[in-house]
Formats: structure tokens, sequence, C-alpha cells
């Protein structure tokens, strides 16, 4: 019984084998198939049939001539190949400078999209290592002031309960404090760490991975799970799991498991322990009055959706079930889910509406990132189409021996796929060096991906891609010329020959320009809010928070011990930094007011020495002063709140707060407290009544150092609350960090922007050196006719600076466009005036000049007999 091999694969073979020889081949192979039948069995045959197939079929085949025929040599002939590549790689030595330009240039470019590719694989991959990523939610609410809807992620206590009980559709669900600073004691070692106290679920829902210990232990009360870092920091190699750590100098817990730490790119990230829920509950009387009040909006929730439960159906179902409840607030608060794979990228809402956010400059930076590379690309055709010239007596002779056109082409792009893949090997290296620095600009810990199959098929994908754009037309053109008119020497490119080059040039500075006119505008943009007064005096003010027992029993005598000191001027309390608003309220009231309004306002509580400390101005009546016993029921508006209640003569008219008179007593100046680019909002001041403060305070004494004066500060801290260390920060520094986004986004737009602009000054570079090279016999002629060096260096630069004015052109629309629109993000925000596109054509002009100017000064300085004896 006949045997046959496997069907499949000699329909490959007749599909791809050379038609001239595939019955010879055929039959040879099917010999060969039996007797591997006969001497070991069907299915070593078929294995040792499969390579046999393999191993004939191209690029592999070597073409046979079939009898009394003659065929050509195909041009995708190993040995062809070989020799492509050979001629490629003499051509880039022969041509060194011109091989330094492209692949340098082409290198920077590859470099520069790989970063921004590892950037952007880093933002779309954020919170992707959780096992649930899909079926992850928190919850947030939409709350309505007068006709605006604003969004909060904060939620009260009893509604977790709620979803737990009476909706199916969550799997789990848990609340979750926000990140909070404590101290955690191990004997001597002290750390201050960021955390937050969970519920169980939370393990389950952010799929916590835990290394040593149990996860129960979040069932138990004084108990603790560290991250392994942490844990690491307190124990070193020694298991932590059953010692016991001091939070805040106050509660004793045990480390009950170990957990391995969140990465980086995690929401999660800063979150070095987590503490059970009820230990959070039993340490603050405000969450535990709030456990079941529908109204107090402090805390997180998160949740895990069952498998066939959609986060929009969801939302729907629970919207209103605060509204459904008796007594529903009159800022009619609108429950939804926000999904986890919309968390980095999409966390912006503006009046009820998902806006966007940092997905708006991921999509701008691939965008740029493709127009750098794209730039280098250009670069790449320009000085490749350039010396055009140098290479039609090449083409023209292989042409005449023989050569088809499709043999030309990829000898070309076999030139430009050496050229891309040196390019590449450079590119990688440029990366490696380049990413700590890249890092610390992007506030990022991106590593290279080296481990990663998906990323070098990426890269692979991305050399031929770049190999194809960069080569082809080169390719293209270089292999259309006549040989017959390129021997004769009757050969010319054209009159319309450089126009593709010109249009190619005015696309590389369009894009560098808009660049430029980014960078000038998010820089003014910046600065504009950053001059923007505050409302207080930030120099020499520092805040401690006031985290241990120690601080709120013996904070009488730590005021006066610094006072006496001679380090501090002032010293106050306030329930908050000075640099945030906390607590938002709407049930203050006032003459006038309208039932139908229920406008937001900032609570703040502070002590008498507040307005002092800090050094706000008072702008009409008075400030609080202890010498006032009715102070008690005073009340300090900002400005923005007294526009906000329309009074005509404020100072000693009667607000209403929790069912409480008090009396203005004055009016300051408005205070930035939050977004520096968005309006203050209405806040009122009260003195604290005995409510937890947390925060101190204090105001350095300016005749002394910054340095003096803090080691006297922490000398009596130390004396009051000598467990813990003297943790401080400067106000001036936590109110810098609120620009860190938008300057981190500048840095971004700076460092792409400058080699953008390089890569497009490189190949100007080469370009005007191919211009001097083509006109040296013009040149010449024109020095021996009188020409100075500075007509010649303007007859060459002129061409070159008409492109870029025609760049500029096309640029400040566009750019004006696109970063209007970005400016409508911020309601405080500079206009776009015509001195950022003044100056953005004056720097591209510099450059283009300086650029230019080296290769055309060099060649009207030539001795005109030398070149026109070279001619």
């Amino acid at each position: 019984m006949k045997t046959n091999p496997p069907y499949w694969i000699n329909w490959l073979l007749r599909w791809l084998h050379p038609s001239e020889t595939i019955e010879e081949v055929e039959g040879d192979l099917e010999e060969m198939y039996s007797y591997w039948h006969q001497q070991s069995g069907k299915r070593r045959a078929d294995a040792r049939y499969i390579l046999a197939v393999c191993s004939v079929l191209p690029p592999f085949v070597r073409q046979r001539k079939p009898k009394h025929s003659y065929t050509q040599t195909s041009f995708l002939h190993p040995d062809m190949i070989r020799n492509y590549i050979i001629i490629a790689f003499r051509y880039l030595i022969k041509n060194k400078g011109y091989s330094f330009l492209n692949i340098g240039g082409l290198a920077i470019g590859m470099a520069v999209s790989m970063l921004i590719g590892l950037w952007v694989w880093n933002e779309v991959s954020y919170n992707k290592t959780h096992n649930n990523y899909n079926r992850v939610a928190q919850l947030w609410q939409f709350v309505t002031f007068e006709t605006e809807k604003v969004s909060y992620n904060s939620l009260p206590i009893p509604l977790a309960e709620e979803l737990r009980r009476n909706y199916p559709d969550f799997e789990s669900v848990s609340l979750s404090t926000y990140t909070r600073e404590t101290i955690l004691a191990n004997g001597d070692k002290k750390f201050s760490k960021t955390g937050q106290y969970v519920e169980p679920d939370f393990i389950d829902i952010m799929s916590v991975k835990i290394v040593a210990g149990s996860a129960n232990g979040l069932k138990e009360l004084n108990s603790i799970l560290l991250s392994q870092s942490l844990a690491i920091t307190l124990f070193g190699d020694e298991s932590p799991v059953n010692k016991l750590l001091t939070l805040n100098n106050k509660e004793t817990v045990k480390i009950t498991a170990v957990y391995e730490d969140f990465p980086s790119n995690s929401s999660f990230n800063e979150v070095f322990f987590l503490a059970p829920w009820p230990l959070f509950v039993s340490l603050n009387p405000n969450a535990k009055n709030a456990v079941q009040e529908w109204d107090e909006n402090s805390y997180q929730i998160f949740v895990k959706l069952t498998d066939q439960a959609q986060a929009r159906d969801v939302s729907a179902k629970i919207k209103d079930i605060r509204m459904k409840r008796e007594n529903p607030p009159p800022y009619k608060p609108e429950f939804f889910l926000h999904p986890m794979p919309k968390w980095h990228l999409y966390g912006d809402f503006q009046n009820g509406i998902n806006t966007g956010g940092l997905i708006y400059f991921v999509k701008l930076f691939g965008m740029v990132g493709i127009a750098v590379l794209l730039l280098a690309c250009i670069n790449f055709m320009n000085l490749s189409t350039a010396r055009s010239a140098k290479r039609a007596k090449e083409v023209g002779i292989r042409k005449t021996l023989g050569s088809v056109r499709r043999q030309l082409v990829l000898q070309f792009l076999s030139e430009s796929f050496l050229m891309v893949a040196l390019a590449f090997i450079i590119s990688v290296g440029f990366v490696l060096l380049s990413l700590p620095f890249f890092n610390e600009i992007a506030g990022t810990s991106i590593r290279f991906l080296w481990l990663n199959p998906l990323f070098w098929i990426i890269c692979l994908g991305f050399c031929l891609l770049t190999s194809l754009v960069s080569g082809s037309y080169p390719a293209l053109y270089l292999s259309s010329f006549q040989p017959l008119k390129v021997l004769k020497g009757t050969f010319k490119a054209g009159r319309l020959a450089a126009t593709p080059r010109k249009a190619l040039v005015i696309f590389q500075f369009t894009v560098s320009i808009a660049l430029v006119i980014g960078i000038i505008t998010v820089y003014r943009q910046i600065q504009y809010a950053k001059d923007r007064p505050t409302g207080y005096s930030q120099n020499g003010l520092i805040e401690v928070i006031m985290n241990t027992p120690e601080l709120y029993t013996h904070h009488a005598s730590i005021k006066n011990d610094l006072l006496s000191s001679g380090a501090v001027a002032d010293f106050s309390q306030s329930s908050g930094s000075v640099t945030d608003d906390y607590g938002g309220v709407t049930n203050v009231y006032w003459p006038g007011k309208s039932p139908e309004m229920h406008p937001l306002l900032m609570a703040n509580r502070i002590s008498h020495e507040y307005g002092r400390t800090i050094g706000w101005q008072v702008v009409n009546g008075r400030d609080f002063s202890a010498q006032y016993a009715t102070d008690s029921s005073a009340v300090v508006l900002n400005q923005a709140a007294l526009k906000l209640m329309g009074l005509k003569e404020p100072v000693g008219t009667s607000i209403r707060f929790n069912n409480k008179d008090y009396q203005i007593i004055g009016i300051v100046e408005n205070m930035i407290k939050s977004n520096p680019f968005e309006p203050v909002a209405p806040s009122f001041f009260i003195i604290n009544d005995g409510s937890a403060v947390n925060m101190i305070n204090i105001r350095l004494a300016p005749q002394l150092s910054i340095r003096e004066a803090l080691r006297k500060v922490e000398r009596v801290f130390a004396r009051y609350n000598p467990s813990v260390p003297f943790d401080f920060k400067f106000v001036d520094e936590i109110y810098a960090r609120k620009f860190s986004h938008e300057e981190r986004i500048g840095k971004l737009s700076g460092f792409f922007a400058i080699l953008a602009v390089f890569i497009s000054c490189l190949g100007l570079f080469g370009l005007a050196a191919y211009v001097a090279e083509q006109r040296t016999k013009e040149i010449g002629i024109r020095k021996v006719l009188g020409a100075t060096v500075a007509q010649l260096w303007m007859m060459l630069s002129k061409d070159f600076l008409l492109l870029v004015l025609v760049s500029c052109m096309i640029a400040s629309p566009l750019a004006f466009y696109f970063l209007n629109d970005w400016l409508q993000n911020y309601t405080y925000r500079i206009q776009m005036g015509a001195d950022v596109f003044i100056l953005a054509l004056g720097i591209a002009i510099v450059l283009t000049l300086l650029t230019v100017s080296f290769q055309a000064i060099k060649a009207a300085l030539m001795n005109p007999v030398k070149s026109l004896r070279n001619e």
C-alpha cells in the first residue's frame, strides 16, 4: 500500500518553488520519501520530508536550469543578497560623512521614538498587573452645586454595606482610606511610610500577592500587612511575620503577612502597608461617628464585579441610592463606577462627563514619536536623492550589464536596511544611556524591556517599517534612471527634481517649529500660574503633621518653648495644610440666600494665630485674636465667599453653619489652596472648637538662617516627642509640587523638541554640504568675478531661509489650534499672542543660519583656482 507525504507540505512546495523545475524536484522528493518510509516509518519520513521541502524553498533553493533553456539568476538568491549587503557596506565606508549623518540622524530619531514608545507602554499598561483589571472599579459620585456637576471619589461608609447586601452584581466590596502617612516603629528603627486601612476583600479585589504569612490578618483588629520593601527596611533578612510594630507611638499591631510591592505603574505604588479597617475606625472618632452617616463623604470604595456585570449597567442601578433614602441632600449625589482601565488615562470629569485626562498626552507624545522618526527618515530620503548624480553612472552600468529594476530596488533597500540596523543598535545604546535622565524628567521608573518578546517583535517590525519608509523613495528614484542618458553624460535631474526635497525640509521644520511654539507656550502657562499671588507668604513657613499623641497633649508647651527659643516668629494650628482644601460643606446660610442655592464652601478650623503665622492679607475688618472671647463664634471669609454671598456690608453680618450662628469679623484675600490654574474656592475660617486639628504651622524667625532655626525647632520637638523623628515640610516646596504635572509635560516636550530640531538641523547640514559641493564651480567663477564671502554666504543660505519661513507659516496656525485647545483646560491661563510665534520663528532662523553657515562659509572661502581645476 502506497503512503503519501502530508498534503499541505506538497501544496506549499508547488506554490513557492520555481515552476521551471518543480516537476523534477517533486519527483526526487517522492522517491526519497518512499525510501525513508521503508527505513524509518511514516512519522520520521514525514519529518524528514518537511525539512527537505523547506530546503528547496526560496531563498534557499539554487535554481536548476531547465534543459536547453537559459534562466536569469533570481534576485532573491542568497548570493545576490550577500552581494547587495557587501556593496552597501562598502558604500557606507567610502562615504563616511554621509553615513555618519544618515545613521546618526536615524539613531537619534529611533531612540526618541523608542523612549516615547516605552513611556506610552508604561502609561497604557498602568494597573494591568492586577489580575482582575477588567472587573475592578472604584465608586465615584457626581454632586450638583448650582447648575454644575462636580465629581468626587469620596463616599460615605454605609454605602459599602448597601452594595454588599442589595446588589448581586458585586462579587467583592472594600472600604478604604486614602493613602495616609504613618510612623512605623520597630524598636529604634522608625520610618514614616504611606499606606491604607482597608477591609479584607481588598486583597481579592486588587489581587495582592502574599509572599509570607496570611492575608486573614486583616480580619483581626490589631494587625498589619507590610510590603516586601518595608519589611526588609524594618527587619532586614529576618522574617517579620508575627512580630510587633508600633503605629504613631500609640497603637501596637502584629504583622500577619508580607505582600509583594505594587509595581511603579500601579495606582497603589505608594501603599507600603495595609491595616484593617476596624483599626482605623477605632483610632479615629470622626470615622466612628460616620459609620451610619450617609452625608459624610470622606472615604474610598473599591469593588470587583461579577463576570457578567458591566460597569455602565451597574452604574445605572446604583445611581440614585442616596436620593431614594430619607432626607436626600440638596446636592443630589449620583453614584457611578469608574472602571480600573480608565483610572490612569481617563481621570478627568467636567460637568458630569468624562473628558479624558492623561490619554491626551499619550496620544500627543505618540504622534510626536512618529513625527520625530519621520524627520529622521526624511533626512535619509533627502540625502540619498540629493546624491543621486553621484550614483547615476553606477545605476547606468548595472542596467547595461543586465540588472533589472527590481534588483536595483532591492539593492538600495538593502543599503537602507543595513543603515537602519546599525542605527537601531546605536539607538538602543542611546536609550540605555538616557533612561535614567528620561525617568527623572518624566517622573517614571521605566526599564528597558529586555525579556519581553512582544517588544522585540515590535522592534523588528519597527526596523523593517523604518527601512521601507526611509529607503523606498530613494530606491524607486535611483532605479528609474535611463542608462543611455547616464552613460552619454546627458542625464540631468530636472528642474523639479529638488521639489520633493524642499517639501520634505518644509515638513521637518514645520514639526520642529510647532514643537518649539509648544515649549514656549507650556513654559509661559506654568510661569503665569507660578506668578499668581498666593494670598499668603511662603518664605520660612513650615508644616508639621500632628501624628502622635505627644504632639496633641504637649502642644501648648511646644508652642511656648518654640516662641521662647528665638527660632520661631509665629506658631498656629489648622485642620489641614495651607496648600490644600480638605472639607467642603453645603449647610451654610446667610441673609438673602436663595432656597435653591446649595453651593460648596470650604470649611477651615484654625487657631487664633493662624492668619498672622501664614501672613494672609485682611482687606476688610480684622483678624482673629485671642483677646476677643467672642471670636469662638466669629468667622472670616475669603473674597470668593464674599462674592458668592453678595453681601454689601459683610463685617458684622451673621451667617449660620452647623446650626450655630457666626458673626463675620473680616475678609481676607483669596488664598490658593488647591489647583493654581483654577479659580479659588469660596472658603471660611472659624476657630477650632476642640475638633481634631492635625497640622502645626510654624513661621521661622527671619533673623536666623534656615539651618540654625530648624536645628533649634528640632530640639524642642525632640524634647516632647523623642521617639519620633522630626518630620516637617516647607510650604513653598509643597506648593511647587502643584506644578509637577505641567512641568513634567513641559520637560518632556522640551526634550523631544530639542531632539527633533537637532535631527532637522542634521539633515539641513547634510543638504547644505551637498548644495555647496554641487555649486563648487559656480562659487569659483563668482569669486573670480569679484563676489564677496558675504554675498556667497547669502546666496547659499537664502533658499534654506525661505523654506523655514514657509514652514513657520504652516506651523503657526496648526500650533495655535492645538495649543489653544489645550489651554482651555485651565481657567487661569495665558492668551496666545504673536510674540510666541515671532520668537519661534527667530529661533528657527538662527538655528538655520548656524547650521547652513558652516558649509556656506567653507565653500565661499575655498580657493577658486582649486575649485575650477577640480572641475
